[in-house]
């Protein structure tokens, strides 16, 4: 097996990267496009003892790294992020050729938050300070010390970004990093290896393991050296995780899934909140903070609904390679299956598709919007990730909240209304890590990111993450009692 694939003519090593250094494994496992379904390589099939060795390389280069000054932490990630826009284009086609999404946002949106996202946080860590307090005399200083190795395990929808979102504070933080990508997405990772390797960053500081997660990942967040672990993901999955975790005590950072609301009042402005939900077909809906449930006033109903058709039917389906697509394709047949059979049993129990409800050629599914959908089925229910839809109706703020609160989940919202006083009295309420009014998706690094009840523990972004990924020491220092003459 050749060491090496060239995808859309970029050449991507399929080893694991471990201590600096390219490391094969027995096994492998084979990664699919979801455009066309054709094999793009065998990639290297870690387990319990690339694990052992990615978190032994993590131990053994933490000392060192936990001892750079600040500045010059910072400066290596800056300079990765040079590597990452010096190479935007070509991570851009091979995460598109890898997961499916679109071409045009991974050029002008994905890769570029990137870079971003290194960036962000070397120069927040550079700033990050807490005022020193006083107690009867006493200096209370505040400080944020390494905690060690860190378990790193990411999706596939946005497999690089959300990767950079984790990598880059852990690594800021002065702790050393095991990132285990996605397995049907994998290839960025590996690409992100060589980049940090090219900027000066230490052997073992990055370590990359591939495979699959009852085989790789239980190793990794059971192990004893492992001071932190943070994934991206399901709730199953994430039980999972807990377990491993449990018997080490390791701390957890977990954003699992969401079923989150679009509330659109009566007084919203129409067009802008039938846009609001159109959005939510973006990358084929496999996105966790999509608003998957409309929840629309009962008067404009049947307009928003008349809108919405429209202008959903004039978005294009096929290769996210082309400028002109908008939706891609999902990213394996067994995300399709279960996508399809979500939705089939929907209409099984009584939903009306407005809009798709079916699978189409290759690993597409038609943009779905279905209505007639009970509180308590589970369509409404359960995460679909995928071009899925529901639309029900409400009366009244106290029905839209009631219903809008009314899952498991608590990950995100979104609120159209043209009553700011309402804004507020709605947005109070709701059950969220993140609301938006009208608008959608606009993220900031410094602003807290995760969810509520089983969306997720924790929060990271800012400050959050260095609280995270580190340990908080508070040193209380006397008055008195110097040698005045010492030194």
């Amino acid at each position: 097996m050749s060491d090496n694939i060239t995808v859309a003519g970029v050449s991507v090593d399929t080893r694991h990267w471990i201590g600096g250094e390219r490391v094969a494994s027995a096994g492998t496992f084979t990664d699919h496009s979801p455009i066309d379904g054709r094999a793009l390589g065998e990639i290297a099939r870690g387990g319990p003892d690339e694990a052992e060795a990615a978190v032994v390389a993590a131990r053994d280069a933490f000392p060192g790294w936990a001892a750079t000054p600040r500045a010059d932490r910072a400066r290596i990630l800056h300079a990765v992020a040079d590597g990452v826009e010096k190479r935007i284009e070509e991570l851009a086609i091979v995460e598109t050729t890898d997961n499916g999404a679109l071409l045009r946002s991974h050029r002008r949106g994905v890769m570029p938050r990137v870079a971003h996202n290194f960036r962000f946080f070397a120069d927040w860590l550079l700033r990050l300070d807490h005022e020193d307090f006083e107690t009867r005399g006493h200096t209370n200083h505040v400080g944020w010390d390494p905690a060690g190795p860190c378990v790193l395990i990411t999706p596939w929808n946005a497999p690089l970004m959300l990767a950079t979102w984790k990598v880059a504070p852990a690594l800021a933080a002065g702790n050393t990093v095991v990132l285990k990508p996605a397995e049907w997405s994998p290839l960025t990772a590996s690409l992100l290896a060589d980049i940090a390797a090219e900027a000066g960053l230490p052997a073992g500081v990055l370590n990359v393991v591939q495979g699959y997660g009852s085989e790789i990942g239980d190793a990794l967040t059971s192990h004893p050296d492992v001071r932190r672990i943070s994934f991206t993901g399901s709730v199953p999955t994430a039980r999972r995780i807990a377990g491993s975790a449990a018997a080490n005590l390791t701390p957890l950072s977990l954003e699992l899934g969401g079923k989150s609301p679009l509330l659109v009042f009566a007084d919203a402005d129409l067009d802008l909140a039938v846009d609001l939900a159109v959005e939510q077909y973006d990358n084929a809906g496999q996105v966790c903070l999509a608003a998957t449930r409309l929840l629309v006033e009962e008067p404009v109903a049947e307009e928003f609904t008349r809108r919405f058709t429209e202008k959903a039917a004039a978005l294009r389906q096929g290769d996210p390679r082309d400028e002109g697509t908008d939706i891609g394709p999902t990213i394996h047949p067994r995300q399709l299956d279960k996508i399809d059979g979500f939705v089939q049993r929907a209409l099984a129990a009584g939903a009306r598709a407005v809009i798709g409800g079916h699978r189409k050629d290759g690993q597409y599914y038609a943009p779905t919007l279905l209505t007639d959908v009970a509180q308590d089925s589970e369509i409404v229910q359960e995460e679909v990730f995928g071009p899925v839809l529901t639309l029900q109706t409400f009366d009244g703020e106290d029905e839209a909240v009631r219903l809008a609160n009314d899952t498991r989940f608590g990950l995100a919202a979104t609120v159209a209304t043209g009553d700011r006083e309402r804004a507020e009295r709605v947005t109070a309420r709701l059950v969220a890590g993140t609301v938006w009014v009208n608008c959608f998706f606009v993220r900031d690094l410094r602003a807290p990111f995760g969810g509520s009840r089983q969306s997720g523990v924790g929060r990271e972004g800012g400050t959050w993450s260095f609280d995270f990924y580190c340990d908080l020491k508070n040193t209380v220092t006397a008055p008195e009692g110097w040698d005045q003459d010492h030194g």
